[in-house]
């Protein structure tokens, strides 16, 4: 025990060196030699990479708050109204990259056998953090080296292609794939060749739709070759298959209530542990009617879950007008798994208790619970949740492949079999759409995307992605290598329909669970009843039918802007005053 304490000191002491600003060089001192003269020293430097990745406290269900699909308490100031700009944007630091850069020179001196294992670990979070740069800013400065403040040259240099960059982080990550001995990981929370693969599918598919779809940069003849990257890199995965529960309509939600993740599918998670204080606010921001955005999903993507037996909802000729009661039934089963549906049950101090959509704290009744303990305490009140956060798991990487053979026209019946026709097989889904690949575009899809995409195979990839991966923090991205950023604003941010005025029981037990009125507020006594005033009103933060009396729950945030410039963020202004050479991002002068 003793010496580990020696050698985490002597990780911090290195590490307050190398985190230091990007124009200071750290000093050659005794705890080199102790880190990089061992193995076990390697490795505690390396755990330090792993703050990289998201946080305990939202993990990754919180990123999803900032799309088409979800209605939320207010706008993010990437969508507010002039609130993203030169002054406000943030996200220019590279102290994680200058620690990496650190181990690399130094581990790649050592004479330690194994060395390997530790620089594709470093280079694999290289290839993360330039990723993550790459997406906000474009175009950024490649530095592979820790710099001497006599180094004018990188110092004040300007940014390098975002393409090079790109090559350079598939550099990382092969070298990573190759080196990387761990093959396995009861925990699930330790980067191995396995995670590698699978996070190079996401990077690969991100690198291979900007190319097809940002057509200014006139890149499109390379992005085939991205595509097979991903294509490749996913056949390369062993050992993980669809988590399977108890039940069907268990199978998909068990996954993100789970304290130890399920290790059939999970790839890559964040554990949290109560022993040690370390919790998520899950609970909190999904519930609780003060804290945390209270995000709902939209009508207009609830509508894209498919029936049980296989055929889309909105075939029907009243999908418009059906009520939540009877919209719900026979639905793919991860619509139960992800919202509050009429069977749900919630416990409070022990007691099962009904719990439909709650109005008081959902804004269109499709109410979250993905991500949630069904006990109310203490963790709608507390930030105490517990449960892994799911990071990288094996649906996903299904649905990379299902989107890089589509678009590369390359998918077999037996591929759509392995990939979307699995996920909607242990969602309950039944009928031809498991083995058998459509042959005509879905209008509604078609319209949910602009008209921008017509190819039914690829049409089909996006509805599952986007039922499959909600709430995982993948859908902004999504629409920003697609290039379809117009639905962060046009997006409808809709919910359940009211044929009119009055009470409602949302989940047939015989008690009425919202009251939507105009003028003055019914009298009643029924404390869990939630009153809705949807009287005429063009103020945010209220809630308001579509036809006036009747119609959508139409929920208003506030204004939300789009301009195609946001597909970058600006580089920070006290950045470029340090470094002119740096420029800006179109638009953004």
């Amino acid at each position: 025990m003793k010496t580990l304490y020696y050698y985490l000191s002597i990780v911090a002491a290195v590490m307050s060196f190398a985190a230091c600003d990007l124009k200071e060089i750290p000093v050659d001192t005794g705890t080199n030699q102790a880190i990089f003269g061992s193995t076990s020293g390697m490795e505690l430097y390396t755990n330090s990479f792993y703050d990289l990745l998201p946080s305990t406290d939202v993990g990754v269900f919180q990123g999803d708050d900032v799309s088409d699909l979800v209605a939320r308490n207010g706008v993010d100031d990437f969508l507010a109204v002039g609130a993203l700009s030169p002054v406000t944007s943030s996200g220019w630091s590279w102290s994680d990259l200058r620690n990496i850069n650190y181990f690399i020179e130094n581990a790649e001196k050592s004479t330690i056998a194994g060395k390997e294992h530790y620089l594709g670990l470093a280079r694999f979070f290289r290839a993360l953090f330039y990723f993550d740069k790459v997406k906000r800013f474009g175009d950024v400065p490649w530095i592979d080296k820790t710099i001497e403040v006599s180094d004018s040259v990188t110092l004040k240099g300007p940014r390098t292609s975002r393409f090079e960059v790109m090559d350079k982080v598939l550099a990382d990550l092969n070298y990573a794939i190759e080196n990387i001995t761990l093959t396995s990981d009861p925990s699930c929370t330790r980067i191995t060749q396995n995670a590698a693969r699978a996070y190079k599918t996401r990077i690969c598919l991100y690198e291979a739709s900007l190319r097809k779809y940002h057509t200014s940069y006139n890149m499109q003849g390379t992005a085939n070759t991205w595509y097979q990257e991903v294509v490749n890199a996913a056949n390369n995965i062993t050992g993980f298959s669809l988590h399977k529960g108890a039940t069907d309509d268990r199978s998909y939600r068990e996954l993100f209530i789970t304290r130890n993740p399920y290790t059939d599918e999970t790839i890559l998670a964040v554990a949290l542990n109560a022993s040690l204080q370390v919790f998520s606010s899950a609970n909190r921001r999904f519930i609780s009617p003060t804290y945390g955005n209270r995000p709902s999903l939209t009508r207009h993507f609830v509508n894209t879950y498919l029936k049980l037996d296989g055929t889309a909802f909105t075939d029907d000729a009243n999908y418009k007008t059906t009520p939540f009661a009877d919209e719900v039934e026979n639905r793919d089963l991860r619509l139960k798994q992800t919202i509050r549906l009429g069977d749900y049950r919630r416990t409070e101090n022990g007691v099962p208790v009904v719990a439909p959509p709650n109005f008081n704290q959902t804004f269109t009744g499709y109410q979250p619970i993905k991500w949630c303990y069904d006990e109310r305490f203490p963790y709608d009140d507390e930030s105490r949740n517990d449960n892994a956060h799911i990071i990288m798991r094996w649906a996903e990487v299904l649905l990379n492949k299902a989107e890089a053979l589509a678009e590369l026209g390359m998918m077999t019946d037996a591929d759509w079999t392995a990939t979307i026709g699995a996920l909607r097989k242990r969602a309950g889904i039944t009928g031809a759409t498991l083995t058998t690949m459509p042959s005509a575009a879905d209008s509604y899809l078609m319209d949910y995307y602009k008209n921008k995409f017509t190819d039914p195979v690829l049409l089909e990839v996006m509805r599952e992605r986007t039922v499959e991966l909600v709430f995982e923090g993948l859908r902004p991205d999504d629409l920003k290598r697609w290039h379809i950023g117009e639905l962060f604003r046009d997006a409808p941010m809709n919910g359940m329909y009211v044929p009119a005025l009055g009470e409602y029981d949302l989940n047939g037990d015989g008690i009425n669970d919202v009251v939507f009125y105009q003028g003055t507020k019914p009298a009643g006594s029924n404390p869990t009843i939630a009153f809705v005033d949807v009287s005429p009103s063009a103020a945010v933060g209220r809630i308001q039918l579509s036809n006036g009396t009747s119609g959508e729950v139409m929920w208003n945030p506030g204004a939300r802007e789009w301009l195609d410039k946001k597909y970058l963020y600006p580089v920070p202004e006290n950045d470029r005053t340090m470094n002119p050479a740096l420029g800006q991002n179109p638009g953004w002068n």
